[in-house]
């Protein structure tokens, strides 16, 4: 196995790990910014602190265990396993068929954090250590019941990893707020993204330029912020809004590619956007339906004249909350497809387009769409944009996100999933790789 002298690692990352000898904690958070390289250390963090254990339980000549928790099975085994095995393949861990295996001598019991269900694992366990990848995503009962197993000797101990999340959020309020308490027994690092020197630097750029407010803050500085204010900030009419003739000379020699989002209705407003991407990048809202107190036929005409206008093979991606609506477009011949419905991902993605001025909308397409964008307000409490003015902004984000999420994937995004939706509304994606 390679040995930590032969790691290289950032002076964050350093200054984390020479943290580990220390006997006055308990309680360790890494917590920070998009790649700022916490999961690395944490992983390495946790291998040491098996070895550590392994030797202890051997020479009281005792059997120890270990918690492995994450949000899902799949969380755990893209951020923590797969990374573990690609990084020393000669571990060759073996799974036994509840998901344990034994590492130095000390046997490791994975845990889901995404609701008190998945503690069934660690139940009654005396564990003498965890780690537990994103933090912020787990269920306070979970973590608590987590906390209340890691007692087999004196100096068990619990290691973990989070994105910022809001400053309301139980983790922040309870553990990391207290890290200044020394007597609580809690380390609290945290992480920019440009604390992680071995990021190409193209990559940091572009980063930072797509960012800005709440996004920033987090993906890039690691502040456990709210949003504040307007949600798409940087949208500025003078240029990212055009009108027709612009458009036609802008794609004039472009080749266009269609698409659109649909978010259901019916007291509440309907609404369908026709979306085009050209070669360089640019996003543009060629047209925009919104209306209330209509029947799905109507729906269907609007689409099938999307259709006759753009191509037959155009795809809606639709609003998962009306499954019969999106069944009802498949009878009638329109390529209905489930839509990605990450809230912040999806918002960061259209936010980080109009701040590029890389998103213009067609002003003779639209009917709604401006008098929502400069209503539409973060939720200072929730994290989370008010559910106010928000119709064509979730047709707009579910067009944006699932086309991205298929270029990504290379396969169309036309499956539902209540835990994956968990997390990817938390800013998080959890197919097939996660994102983060």
């Amino acid at each position: 196995m390679t040995t930590y002298a032969d790691l290289k690692y950032t002076k964050k990352q350093v200054e984390v790990f020479k943290q580990f000898d220390r006997d006055d904690w308990s309680l360790m958070i890494n917590s920070g910014a998009v790649g700022s390289g916490k999961t690395v250390i944490d992983n390495d963090m946790f291998l040491r602190e098996l070895l550590r254990i392994g030797k202890l339980a051997q020479s009281m000549d005792k059997r120890a265990q270990y918690i492995l928790a994450g949000f899902s099975s799949k969380t755990i085994a893209n951020n923590v396993l797969q990374e573990i095995m690609q990084a020393y393949p000669m571990l060759n861990i073996k799974f036994d068929v509840h998901g344990a295996f034994e590492l130095f001598g000390v046997r490791v019991v994975q845990a889901y954090t995404g609701s008190i269900a998945g503690m069934a694992s660690i139940r009654g366990m005396n564990a003498w250590g965890a780690y537990i990848n994103e933090m912020s995503l787990a269920n306070e009962q979970a973590f608590t019941e987590i906390r209340n197993r890691v007692r087999g000797f004196e100096g068990a101990r619990i290691i973990g990893d989070t994105n910022p999340d809001t400053p309301t959020h139980w983790l922040k309020r309870k553990y990391i707020d207290q890290a200044k308490d020394k007597s609580k027994g809690i380390i609290y690092n945290h992480f920019t993204m440009d604390d992680n020197t071995f990021l190409p630097k193209k990559y940091v750029h572009d980063m930072k330029a797509q960012m800005s407010g709440m996004f920033y803050d987090r993906s890039i500085l690691g502040l456990w912020v709210a949003g504040e204010g307007l949600v798409y900030q940087d949208f500025d009419k003078s240029k990212n809004l055009i009108t027709r003739a612009e458009f036609d000379k802008r794609t004039a020699d472009q080749q266009l590619t269609y698409y659109c989002g649909v978010d259901w209705g019916y007291e509440h407003d309907t609404s369908i956007v026709v979306l085009a991407n050209d070669n360089d990048g640019n996003t543009y809202l060629v047209e925009e339906h919104t209306g209330n107190l209509e029947q799905i036929m109507y729906w269907v005409k609007i689409a099938k004249q999307v259709q006759q206008d753009y191509g037959y093979n155009i795809p809606f991606y639709c609003d998962t909350a009306r499954v019969e609506h999106i069944d009802k477009f498949k009878e009638n011949n329109i390529n209905a497809q489930y839509a990605y419905k990450s809230v912040l991902k999806g918002i960061e993605q259209v936010a980080g387009l109009i701040k590029q001025h890389k998103f213009m909308a067609v002003q003779e397409g639209i009917q709604q769409f401006l008098d929502e964008v400069y209503q539409y307000v973060w939720n200072d409490k929730t994290g989370e944009p008010v559910k106010e003015h928000d119709h064509v902004m979730d047709a707009i984000r579910y067009a944006i996100a699932t086309r991205q999420w298929n270029h990504e994937y290379n396969q169309p995004h036309n499956n539902y999933d209540q835990q994956d939706q968990l997390l990817a509304d938390k800013g998080l994606i959890d197919y097939p790789d996660d994102l983060f």
